[in-house]
């Protein structure tokens, strides 16, 4: 069996990306690992060619800023990183720049694509989520967050990247029919310094308007406008330790209070909590 890892990244660096960290929690997991680096103002370059394996395969991008309406331009950068990987693969892993794996789920992750390699009713493999929110301490619980999307899907190039990078259909736009495995990916987009935060933010919203937006002031992000929190119980992948340690600002919250904007989230929350029933959560797969 042979696994393509593939990720697109552009100002790592600037927007405080930990691209090192995920990448290096898949690496045990692919044999080769295809990083699209875009045309960043930064040394996101020398910052992926930095990590300590042969498995590595840098392709440089240029961002077309004319497709930045609706974040069309992150599914075009996911697929050219999709395209240049192995024809021979069996598996294509995908991860975005702030998502890390943990080392305790790789075992359940090989099981699964060992297990469905020749199952070609299975197209997909879909994973949990867990986003920590604010610091590595808090877990955002609320149904702003989605609770599930594919990382791991089949080698055909019929698949591609949809919308603004959040899942894959088929050409046809057909839903990818998926197995839910026993693993989660841990997603840190939203814990950095406040003040990188509001920088990556500000780009970040960029990529979804016509016209390239620059934040033109340095603030910090306000982390307090999140709906509800919960706290973390559980261990850190090992290739976070660094990040850990790193946490130079200070972010608090009371769990028990929650901030919902009316009676139909908090129902939405009630039922997610006590009976682990999400409704009219979107979906961008089938799970078969």
């Amino acid at each position: 069996m042979k696994i393509s890892g593939f990720t697109f990244v552009k100002n790592a660096i600037k927007f405080g990306y930990p691209v090192v960290e995920s990448v290096t929690s898949i690496l045990p997991l692919v044999d080769e690992m295809i990083v699209c680096v875009g045309d960043s103002e930064d040394e996101t370059t020398a910052l992926i060619q930095s990590i300590k394996t042969d498995k590595i395969k840098i392709i440089h991008s240029v961002w077309d800023n004319n497709l930045r309406e609706g974040g069309k331009v992150l599914a075009v950068e996911t697929n050219k990183a999709l395209a240049a990987t192995a024809a021979g693969s069996d598996w294509l892993f995908y991860i975005q720049a702030d998502e890390i794996v943990h080392e305790k789920y790789h075992p359940a992750i090989i099981a699964a694509m060992q297990q469905y390699k020749d199952d070609k009713k299975v197209e997909g493999l879909l994973f949990n989520y867990l986003h920590f929110y604010g610091s590595f301490k808090y877990l955002g619980d609320g149904r702003a967050w989605y609770s599930k999307e594919i990382r791991v899907i089949r080698n055909d190039k019929k698949i591609s990247s949809y919308k603004d990078a959040q899942g894959f259909r088929w050409m046809d736009n057909r839903k990818l029919n998926v197995k839910l495995i026993d693993a989660y990916i841990y997603h840190y987009g939203w814990v950095r310094s406040p003040l990188t935060m509001h920088r990556k933010q500000q780009n970040f919203k960029s990529l979804y308007r016509s016209i390239a937006h620059e934040p033109k002031e340095e603030v910090e992000f306000d982390y307090s406008g999140v709906d509800t929190l919960t706290l973390f119980e559980g261990t850190h992948p090992l290739v976070v330790s660094e990040m850990l340690s790193k946490e130079n600002w200070r972010f608090e919250r009371d769990i028990k209070k929650k901030h919902f904007k009316n009676l139909k989230h908090r129902l939405l929350y009630f039922f997610s909590q006590n009976f682990g029933w999400r409704p009219f959560e979107y979906r961008n797969y089938k799970k078969i």
